[in-house]
């Protein structure tokens, strides 16, 4: 009878596993895709008021009408600013409402918000531009909460949980070419409002995986024995994360198999960054968690990318018609291949879990614990990540564009390790039981600092005159600072390592001396 509950919970887990895939493939990074959504609603006249014809005379005398939309780019890139802000500035609250009331009101609460915005964007129109904004942000901010509760899906794969947690942050990122498949349907003859009443449609989904396949409050790391949840729920349903720290550090060891293995799981409550609980027992505060260089330098580097991104997406419309001298098919061509590129996400960000997880299964070395493992070989993946995005800006800056195909698959791939590579390192380097709010308090703060993405537009299409080259080079020059991150990290571990030798070494020579 335990072997057929066994399999059972087995097969939920892979189900939970699979399902969650697909939604954070379809739906929790839509908007991402923004630049095939502009495209379809420049062709349906958006904000296109806001374009005025200049009258030109050229040497031989001959007139012509030009017409200038940088007014136009200014909406549409506005639009963008605000809701990929919203998507992260949001997160510290969303952190809070995961980590204090559950999976269950969390992903209500996204669908109701994703259902909105779908429906304002099904019912906008050229005459109710402005709709646009509050339609955006409402389809951001529902898709990042349905986001957030796939994350925990990790935990039921403890051997496999940075590679899993980076392909749910893989496929976030591909979702954004489902505004490609609208774009492309919008070319065939089907209106924009069928394909998103479609879209919100299809939110009955999200419900019946909520109900069946995902649990009331939160999956604990690590996993209690025969954890079950849904419609056979039970007991091991009412955990929440604050409840099992506590049972880990108390007396209720019908969760430990071993005493080994509690002190290995109380191992992972204490930050290798300088962070000490009061006992072995006890996790890490969150304020000492904030506090740390690990957060710093984790914020850090991930504004600096994040940046980077945000801008790339933003001006990219008008940085194709600058380059393809306002060809629309030459244009057109451009948007697919960056959209397609996009669907690539969840094939790129598995590799960043695998990096991370390389050294699972093999065994620790003497007196290392297993979240000083995890924190050396998250090293390698944050400086990859740092190297990533230098050469993706490079290739950005330069104006030429055929390059920009490779600078496509760079900021892709750069892209899926930079999310997944966040919260991974988030979930290994603190404690489970503040993992909610860490990660949106880090999005939070790097949401702040993303809105630079505006006035750096505007810099541009102004003072520039449409010539992005020396924000492109402040912004290689920034992202420079990305590497300080995995160097201390790595400084760190090694320090740890030497300092655990030596005391190995001490204890060795005074046994001796004792003998």
């Amino acid at each position: 009878m335990q072997r057929h509950v066994s399999l059972g919970t087995g097969l939920l887990y892979r189900l939970t596993l699979a399902s969650g895939i697909l939604e954070c493939l379809c739906f929790t990074g839509v908007v991402f895709g923004y630049v095939s959504l502009v495209f379809v609603l420049e062709e349906d006249g958006y904000f296109s008021q806001l374009c005025f014809s200049i009258p030109v005379t050229n040497s031989t005398l001959t007139s012509a009408v030009l017409t200038d939309c940088s007014r136009q780019d200014e909406q549409f890139s506005l639009v963008f600013t605000i809701a990929s802000f919203l998507t992260n500035f949001l997160n510290l609250i969303n952190g809070y409402v995961f980590d204090r009331f559950g999976t269950l009101l969390t992903r209500l609460l996204g669908i109701s918000l994703y259902t909105t915005g779908t429906l304002l964007l099904a019912f906008s129109s050229a005459a109710f531009s402005e709709l646009l904004f509050p339609a955006l942000s409402c389809i951001a901010v529902g898709g990042i909460l349905l986001f957030l509760t796939n994350m925990q899906v990790g935990n039921l794969f403890a051997a496999h949980r940075s590679t899993i947690i980076t392909l749910y942050n893989g496929a976030f990122d591909s979702s954004a070419s489902v505004f490609l498949v609208i774009k492309v349907l919008h070319e065939e003859g089907i209106s924009l409002r069928s394909c998103l009443l479609v879209l919100s449609f299809c939110n009955i989904i999200h419900l019946v995986r909520t109900f069946l396949l995902m649990p009331r409050t939160v999956i604990p790391y690590p996993l209690p024995q025969h954890y079950t949840y849904g419609l056979n729920c039970g007991k091991a349903n009412t955990y929440n994360v604050e409840q099992f720290e506590r049972m880990r550090g108390g007396a209720m060891t019908v969760l430990q198999e071993s005493s080994e293995k509690d002190n290995m799981r109380r191992t992972t409550c204490n930050q290798q960054d300088g962070i000490k609980a009061q006992d072995s027992g006890k996790a890490a505060s969150f304020r000492s968690c904030v506090l740390s260089w690990f957060f710093l330098w984790q914020l850090l580097w991930l504004s600096i990318m994040q940046l980077r991104h945000y801008l790339f997406i933003s001006t990219l419309n008008p940085m194709l018609n600058r380059l393809a001298n306002n060809d629309p098919g030459l244009v057109s061509q451009y948007t697919n291949a960056f959209a397609m590129t996009q669907l690539c996400g969840v094939l790129c960000a598995p590799l960043n879990g695998l990096i991370m997880d390389r050294h699972k299964g093999k065994p620790l070395a003497p007196g290392e614990t297993a979240q000083e493992a995890d924190l050396h070989s998250s090293s390698l993946s944050l400086f990859l990540t740092a190297l990533q995005c230098l050469l993706f800006s490079v290739c950005a800056s330069i104006p030429l564009l055929p390059l920009q195909y490779l600078t496509f698959v760079l900021q892709v791939l750069n892209r899926s390790f930079l999310y997944g590579g966040n919260a991974a390192f988030i979930s290994i380097a603190f404690p489970a039981c503040h993992f909610g709010k860490l990660y949106g308090l880090v999005t939070s703060i790097s949401a702040l600092i993303s809105l630079l993405q505006y006035p750096c537009f505007t810099l541009v299409k102004g003072a520039l005159g449409g010539d992005p080259f020396f924000v492109d080079i402040a912004l290689i020059v920034l992202s420079l600072l990305g590497f300080i991150h995995p160097i201390y990290v790595f400084i760190h571990c090694r320090t740890v390592a030497r300092n655990r030798k030596d005391n190995t070494s001490t204890d060795i020579a005074y046994g001796s001396k004792m003998l």
